[in-house]
């Protein structure tokens, strides 16, 4: 299932992005490095929590959570199962629409960009493209599963 393997890398990558961000955040990483100048007016505005929480940990655990189901739908039980992929796109479409907000809030709010902020939101589309494309495909990849057996 190359499509969950694409998508456990791409979590992979914006966890540590995401972790990059709460880590300076929480004061334990020196400054925050940015070609676009506008990160830490992004990363210290009032719109950088949410619920009480800061938006770069809403970050951690929501590419957590797309990077574990990603990886247990590699396993053998779930390999030619179509609801990791459902979960897949469930949960990067709700990543899809935050990061819209929080986009829409850089731009017309804030008037500052986070390059590191782009690079999730990026990443969460693509991870939602993906999973979109492959339920459409959906036949196509389960016989392809199956013409390459077991792992």
């Amino acid at each position: 299932m190359t499509h969950r393997m694409v998508t456990a890398v791409l979590a992979l990558i914006g966890f540590f992005v995401s972790l990059y961000l709460w880590l300076w955040k929480l004061g334990l990483m020196g400054p925050l490095v940015c070609t676009t100048g506008g990160c830490e007016t992004v990363q210290l505005s009032e719109y950088a929590v949410f619920f009480g929480v800061p938006v770069a940990l809403w970050g951690v655990l929501g590419f957590t959570s797309l990077l574990v189901v990603s990886l247990a739908g590699l396993q053998n039980r779930w390999v030619e199962q179509r609801g990791p992929t459902v979960l897949l796109a469930v949960l990067s479409a709700i990543g899809v629409g935050f990061v819209g907000y929080l986009t829409y809030l850089e731009a017309a709010v804030i008037h500052a960009w986070c390059q590191w902020c782009l690079v999730c939101a990026g990443l969460v589309t693509i991870i939602f493209l993906t999973s979109l494309v492959t339920l459409r495909t959906w036949p196509a990849v389960r016989a392809q599963a199956q013409r390459r057996g077991p792992s």
